[in-house]
Order: structure tokens, then sequence, then C-alpha cells
């Protein structure tokens, strides 16, 4: 993942949490890598300044609140937060890797029992999140980020209680990304089953076998019409075959036909001892892999710094660090994706938005691309690499990771300096 540096009005700290450098950039806010008193790296997330109001703060506070009850080992965890602070912040575990979208559109997709054991983790990992009462509704290959220690899922802003119809929402607007959107979700059906869930799941392993979705097209608004359509079957060119039965039923235009989230582990688990492995070898596999491709390519977390800029008279060294591009905690190097972007709806038209939408159908503003939550890019400006608290104020010792990030920025800034 890259990490730039912070800029210049960026505050040095939220809460107990030293920001280190910016990670990315959503509809919603900015993403910082952080680290907290006790050297445990996250993931903070801070509204932008421009939008906090009641209805974004009281948005912000249900995102909170969902994630208190969410717990699992493949969820990025829940650190802290402040959604009354002048500036509202959550902090989530920091996952050190790629999202799916950015490692798929790198090196291509994934083999086939691979895909199996991705699929097999997220089923186990989202049937945990049903158990708890709550659908996530905006899965995607961007909210899948691929760890040192297996697959992890972020990003649970538009996650709903499965038995609640309570909504911050305006009551006529569609929530979720359009690429990765069940047909009843797209329709406004309300209320909303775990079926969602396995569809938009079903969608990103298609990506991952793949390197495309079931529904294209130039436009969120035709994307919407493609999903909706019942006559438009979805596009499974490519898929392997032993894949294919698995991904056609959970791609399932009824919500009843698609299979539970048991029985998308167990046909995995099938399409991977078909192969002579067993899922746990499979997993392990899956791991080493998404590592190894990392390893091959330029470090994904590295910061990549131009020439520094003219040093103004002052006591804080600045350079000029590259725009992050796009990717979600949350991949940001890459070109936007083909795919449509995803836009905010209401009643009569069709468009969607990744952070903050809900219920029906016509576009009013468009949000960055559908693989946004981390990976907008960053303003090009000249961002301050060395940035301390207040005299009076604790000081934090960095982890090994954020030596090594600092060490590279140190590195990149000397190899280009005059002198």
């Amino acid at each position: 993942m890259q990490i730039t540096p912070l800029n210049p009005e960026d505050p040095p700290s939220l809460g107990d949490f030293e920001l280190l450098g910016r990670i990315g950039q959503g509809g919603m806010g900015q993403v910082f890598l952080g680290e907290s008193l006790g050297g445990e790296p996250a993931a903070v997330k801070v509204i932008k300044p421009s939008i906090v109001d009641s209805e974004s703060r009281g948005r912000f506070a249900q995102e909170i609140e969902v994630l208190k009850t969410i717990w699992g080992p493949r969820i990025a965890a829940f650190l802290g937060a402040d959604p009354e602070a002048e500036q509202p912040w959550l902090a989530t575990e920091y996952v050190d890797g790629p999202d799916l979208a950015r490692h798929v559109k790198t090196h291509g997709p994934l083999p086939s029992v691979l895909t199996a054991a991705l699929g097999a983790v997220l089923a186990e990992a989202l049937s945990a999140v049903h158990t708890q009462g709550l659908l996530h509704r905006d899965l995607k290959p961007a909210n899948i980020l691929l760890g040192p220690n297996g697959p992890k899922v972020i990003d649970f802003g538009l996650a709903a209680f499965t038995e609640s119809h309570v909504s911050l929402t305006a009551p006529h607007q569609i929530v979720g990304t359009p690429i990765c959107m069940a047909p009843e979700q797209a329709a406004g059906v309300k209320p909303l089953t775990a079926a969602v869930d396995v569809y938009a799941l079903g969608a990103s392993l298609l990506f991952a076998a793949t390197g495309h979705y079931p529904h294209e097209a130039a436009t969120p608004y035709m994307v919407f019409h493609l999903v909706t359509d019942p006559d438009t079957a979805p596009d499974l060119s490519d898929t392997p075959g032993e894949l294919l039965p698995l991904l056609t039923a959970m791609l399932a235009q009824n919500a009843q036909d698609r299979p539970s989230l048991t029985e998308v582990v167990q046909q995995c688990r099938s399409v991977i001892e078909n192969q002579g492995m067993k899922i746990a070898q499979a997993r392990r596999r899956l791991t080493a892999h998404t590592a190894g491709q990392r390893r091959k390519g330029a470090p994904a977390d590295a910061p990549s710094l131009p020439p520094p800029a003219p040093v103004p008279a002052s006591n804080t060294e600045t350079n000029t660090a590259p725009a992050a591009q796009d990717v979600s905690a949350p991949s940001l190097s890459d070109s936007p994706a083909p795919s449509p972007t995803v836009v905010e709806i209401v009643p009569d038209l069709s468009d969607p938005s990744v952070q903050d939408s809900s219920e029906s159908t016509a576009p009013t503003r468009e949000d960055p691309s559908d693989e946004s939550c981390r990976a907008q890019p960053a303003p090009d400006r000249a961002p301050t690499v060395s940035r301390r608290p207040p005299p009076g104020t604790h000081t934090l010792r960095h982890s090994p990771q954020a030596r090594r990030t600092a060490e590279r920025l140190r590195a990149t800034y000397a190899a280009s300096a005059p002198f």
C-alpha cells in the first residue's frame, strides 16, 4: 500500500494516534496511517471538514456503532473513534497489503483453486457478520485487503442491521456499488437479506478469477439497468469451468435461488479438494501467492517521491509527493478501473454512491470510482515529512514498519537532493 507524507494542513495526531502519512481518500474523507501510544499501526479515517455537519456526524456515529459490534479474524478490527471531535475520526486495524482490485489489475486474475480459497475464507467471514445481525451491503474487491496473514474485509460504512429499517439516509436512495450490487438491492427492495452479500461475494470472486464484473457499462446508470434487467444475464465469460456452477448460482437474479454462505464454503472446498488439495493448504497458498506477487514487483507500500521542492525559511522540512492514485484501507497506485463511477441516487434515475447512498434511482452528484475507499488521488502539494505535536504532548515510539517507511522516505529524499 502506497503511503505519502502528510500535507501541511494535516493534523499531527488524532486522539492517541500519531499520524505518520496518507494512505488515501474517499468520498467522505481522508485515510491516514496512524500509530497508537503502544506502537499499534492503524488506518485512521477522518471526515472532510467541508462535509462535517449533523447528518454526516450521525452517519459516522452509526458506522462506529456498527464496527463495535463486529468481530472476527477476517474483519479489520475496530481500535477507537471520536465522532464528536472537531474532526470526527475512526481508527481500525491497518492491513499491510493491497486490496483485491489492485492486486488483480497489477498481477492478473487468481488461479481457480486460490479463488476458491478466497471464496471460502470470505464466505465464512460474512457468515459471522450475519450471525451478529448485520449485512455488509457494499462488499467489493476494493473492500477486500490481501494482508500478510490472509484476506480481511473492511469498510462497514454501509452495513445495516438485518432486523432494522432505520436509516440515516434519504428514504429513496440506493446503497452500494452498482458493479457488485444484487438486483434486489439496486431495485430498492426492503428489507434486504443475506443474499445481497452472497451476490456481492460472487461478483468479487468473478473479478478475482477473470478480471471483470458481472455487468459493466460506460456509466453507473447503464450498469443499474443491466443489473435490474431480468433478461440480461451476468457476463461469466472466461470463468474457469470448476468455478462456473458456483458463480452462476451466486449471481442468480432471484435472491432465493442463490446458495447460502455455508453452501458457498462447502462448494469452494469441493473445488479445492477436487484438485487434490486441502482447504488449509489452499489458504496458505493464497497468502503466499499474493505476498509473493507483491515481492516480485515494486513494493506496494514504498513511497515514491520526486525531487524535493525548495526548502522554505522555516523549521518544517518539505518535499513534493506524487498524487496517490486509484485503489479501499481501504491500494493507492493503479489507474482507475474501466468500470463505472459510483454516484448518489434519488428517485427516477439510477446512479449509485460508494460511501453515501441508500435506496432508489437518479443521479445527483458523482463520487470517486467504486474502488475509492482508500485510493483517490491525494492533493499534489508539498507535504510535511516532519511534524511533531506541540511541546508538552506525548511523543510516540514508532513501530518497525513505521521506521522502515521513514527510512525509505529519507533515502529517496537524500538520493534526489542536490547536495
